[in-house]
């Protein structure tokens, strides 16, 4: 008897819990109804006569920070209100508990729609059949996505007979939704929308919410967040704060799930609190999780604002589980880091490993997320790259064209020239130079002039053949896309004519100075007219059209080292000009004046010396690293063309690597800058280098 004294009083707080005791604005779970007032006077023990003359449950809901509600149809929108909304219910629906957490539950034997006619007590664990043929089976959301072939088949079962807990009707719909195409999907997600019973699981969802299981409510708000429920109506504003009050309950799954969610919705004040929740939940938790998979999720979705300290934390932690990392693990732990902004070269290092000994067989999508992290990260790793490169030239024929150009596009983001694979382009290209569509020529063009690629003797039909290719697209190109593609021409010091002369018109050189990205589009025309001047081809044609002065270029390096060793070689100032400017907007560190046999330095000082006829002019060129591709000695395409232009205007070129001679200290920089300046047959004797 006391048993089931208690289990009326439970049952009897719990409807306390659905009615208002005051006068609040009555809205429909999406926000989608008019203000109507509802006034209650009741207590608990008049509560079966309240239903009984029609009395209607209420549900109220508190949101300290922010409330908004999507205002459609002539419905006001309301923003900062803290007591929610009154729900209206088309049929009682009893707050039903868990059947596995507890003894007693209250079901309704009666059909009507707006009144409770019988309220029948029984006990969970009772075998009473009647109780059993009343009480809904649950289903779940796995069985209800393989019987329903439509979001539609979803809500028809529901408003037959609902069952607990709602997340599995909203797991099933948006697993249905995934696996059909985009067209149905927009199609069944406006349908869904106008179901008359799509209200109403609405409302079972927030009426269930401080009950369900946490990791069911974590589910339920990823699938409504995923099937396009607006982000500021008023059931996903309850499930976010009644998950952020309930964050305590998180274990490691829930962690993952939480934080996934949490990347998918729009700023506000309850995602924010939230996610602050879920900062402060992980670090407290970190070293508690056991799966490597876990742990990348919520190091993937944690943040970039997530503080150092935290993301140190989660780093160490994934370099204590690195012996359970899978070959996936380490691939995917490249774009986690990047995801974090959070540089771990150790990791990556690691990781870098195991994906260079497990390199074959990498899908497509792997080895761009991989690049592209690395790309992000600013990490650069020689073998990493090398043995990508050299798995995609080894199953060439298996790739497809676009395929090989985009990896050699973000190759060429990472400064490494991928050379046996440019040799395989070069030779498909030559082969089938009709496969190449305009989007394909301009990123060849680009990637390998900015390589300064060149293949021997093939190098002249692989330009010929994309001088083919180009010309063929010119009646649908625009004048940036020609542009772009001459551009690459010409750094690779060569000119087809008829696109040229389509460039070289009045009126297309009059669209690139005023449309598009104008300063980018002179620096280019300036570059095209310099090679046309200075470059021996059989086109002399330069751009006609005064085209405005670019600034000069800043020295590249200033090192006061140098200058002090070459004071010593050539004894004093006298013997060099420093950031010596130059026709074509060129700029030179230093420039000296020598013999042609380069054995003997002329003074600027000296008028008769410096205008002898055997007089040569040097151009010491202090260069950082980004001039030449990684880890080699090979010029990229600006800088081999400065080159090239240098000597054609009578300068022999000198190179000073900054990083070599940062090391380096001023007695060994003197040797170093002499060994450079002077000939190897030159023995000079009469250098002062004191």
């Amino acid at each position: 008897m006391n048993n089931k004294a208690g289990s009326f009083l439970w049952n009897l707080r719990q409807f306390s819990t659905l009615v208002s005791r005051s006068r609040t604005l009555r809205l429909c779970p999406l926000g989608f109804c008019k203000a109507k007032n509802v006034h209650s006077n009741w207590n608990s023990r008049n509560l079966l006569n309240d239903f009984d003359s029609g009395m209607q449950p209420s549900f109220r809901y508190f949101s300290r920070d922010v409330f908004l509600l999507k205002s459609v149809d002539d419905c006001t929108q309301t923003k900062g209100v803290s007591n929610a909304a009154v729900f209206r219910f088309d049929r009682i629906l009893c707050p039903r508990r868990l059947s596995f957490d507890a003894k007693h539950s209250c079901v309704s034997d009666g059909t009507a729609d707006n009144d409770l006619k019988k309220v029948t007590i029984y006990r969970a664990s009772s075998e009473d059949a009647h109780s059993k043929e009343m009480k809904p089976n649950p289903v779940s959301h796995r069985k209800l996505a393989q019987e329903c072939n439509s979001l539609s088949d979803v809500l028809d079962m529901f408003s037959r007979a609902p069952t607990f807990p709602s997340s599995n009707y909203f797991s099933a719909m948006w697993t249905i939704a995934r696996r059909i195409p985009d067209d149905q999907r927009r199609f069944e997600i406006q349908l869904m929308f106008r179901h008359p019973a799509f209200n109403q699981l609405c409302e079972h969802a927030m009426r269930e919410a401080k009950m369900m299981h946490y990791s069911h409510l974590l589910f339920s708000l990823n699938a409504i967040v995923k099937l396009g429920v607006p982000q500021n109506t008023l059931m996903v504003q309850t499930l976010l704060r009644i998950i952020q009050e309930r964050i305590n309950e998180c274990d490691e799954k829930d962690l993952s799930v939480l934080s996934t969610v949490l990347e998918t919705m729009e700023p506000c004040a309850n995602v924010h609190a939230l996610r602050a929740g879920l900062q402060i939940l992980v670090d407290q938790q970190v070293w508690k999780i056991e799966h490597v998979f876990i742990l990348q999720t919520v190091m993937k979705y944690i943040g970039k604002d997530t503080s150092v300290a935290l993301k140190k934390k989660l780093e160490m932690k994934a370099l204590k589980e690195l012996d359970k990392f899978s070959v996936v693990n380490s691939q995917h732990m490249f774009e986690v880091l990047a995801a974090m902004n959070h540089r771990s070269v150790v990791l990556l290092n690691e990781c870098s490993k195991m994906v260079t000994d497990n390199i074959h067989g990498c899908p497509f999508k792997v080895l761009v997320s991989i690049l592209q992290s690395c790309k992000d990260l600013r990490y650069q790793n020689e073998n990493l790259f090398k043995s990508i490169a050299d798995y995609v030239a080894t199953t060439f024929d298996i790739w497809k064209l676009k395929q090989v150009v985009f990896l050699l596009i973000l190759f060429e983001n990472l400064n490494f020239r991928p050379s046996d694979l440019m040799d395989k382009l070069m030779e498909k290209i030559m082969e089938e130079p009709e496969s190449l569509n305009m989007k394909s020529i301009l990123a060849v063009l680009h990637v390998y002039s900015s390589f300064n690629h060149v293949c021997g003797s093939q190098n002249k039909e692989f330009l010929e053949a994309m001088a083919s290719a180009l010309t063929g697209c010119l009646h649908h190109m625009s004048s940036e896309n020609l542009l772009n593609a001459l551009y690459s021409f010409c750094i690779m010091n060569y000119f087809p004519l008829a696109p040229l002369n389509q460039l070289l018109k009045n009126n297309v050189i009059n669209e690139l100075l005023t449309s598009g990205d104008v300063k980018k589009n002179v620096h280019k025309l300036h570059v095209l007219n310099t090679c046309l001047e200075l470059d021996n081809t059989a086109y002399h044609k330069a751009v006609h059209i005064p085209l405005p002065q670019p600034p000069p270029p800043l020295p590249l390096y200033q090192n006061p080292k140098i200058e002090k060793a070459l004071s010593r070689i050539l004894g004093g100032e006298g013997g060099f000009s420093k950031n010596v400017q130059l026709p074509h907007n060129y700029h030179i560190d230093f420039e000296i004046r020598m013999d042609t046999n380069r054995s003997q330095v002329f003074s600027f000082s000296d008028g008769n010396e410096a205008s002898a006829t055997n007089m040569q002019r040097g151009a010491v060129l202090c260069v950082p690293k980004c001039v030449y591709c990684l880890n080699s000695s090979h010029p990229r395409g600006l800088f081999a063309v400065k080159m090239r232009h240098l000597n054609a205007m009578g300068f022999h070129v000198i190179l000073v690597h900054n990083w070599e001679l940062k090391k380096l200290k001023l007695e060994d920089a003197v040797t170093l800058l002499k060994n450079k300046i002077y000939s190897v047959e030159a023995h000079p004797t009469n250098i002062n280098l004191e």
